[in-house]
């Protein structure tokens, strides 16, 4: 199932697919705290981000690939490949205090967008990760995708 997954996740319908799929994977994610969603059954870890709408001040919850990294999660805001940023990105920069649900636990997080030194260097494994982060570059416009390591308020 990864294999397939890896192959079609850059194919622009995809892209639509998986769009249309979020709400589905929110709740399968609520229901299970976490512990199963969509990306799970396509082979790759995907966690719960609760934000703050920056806007509205409201609650937002959605579901984020991740990679863990340095005691946290890392996370990339490619909008499925969309040319604007997604949300949630906004959503941290103004406000980096945030919370994952992750394998059944909520954590206290802090978001810090990388550098583009340190998004260069980690971007191999981001990619390996989820290979259709190269396409999504592509597709963006030359946008450039925001990445956020989640760092525990309180260390894992």
């Amino acid at each position: 199932m990864r294999r397939l997954a890896d192959t079609l996740g850059g194919h622009p319908v995809f892209s639509l697919v998986g769009r249309a799929m979020v709400p589905v994977d929110t709740v399968l994610h609520r229901a299970t705290r976490g512990r199963l969603g969509l990306g799970a059954l396509a082979g790759v870890r995907t966690l719960l981000l609760h934000t703050v709408g920056r806007r509205s001040g409201q609650p937002r919850t959605t579901p984020v690939l991740y990679v863990r990294h340095a005691g946290g999660y890392l996370v990339v805001g490619s909008n499925w490949g969309g040319a604007e940023h997604p949300g949630w990105s906004a959503n941290l920069l103004a406000n980096p205090a945030a919370t994952v649900t992750v394998d059944g636990r909520d954590l206290a997080v802090r978001a810090r967008l990388l550098t583009d030194t340190e998004r260069e260097d980690l971007w191999p494994l981001l990619t390996r990760a989820w290979p259709a982060y190269d396409e999504y570059v592509v597709r963006a416009g030359g946008r450039r995708l925001r990445v956020f390591l989640l760092e525990p308020v309180d260390p894992v």
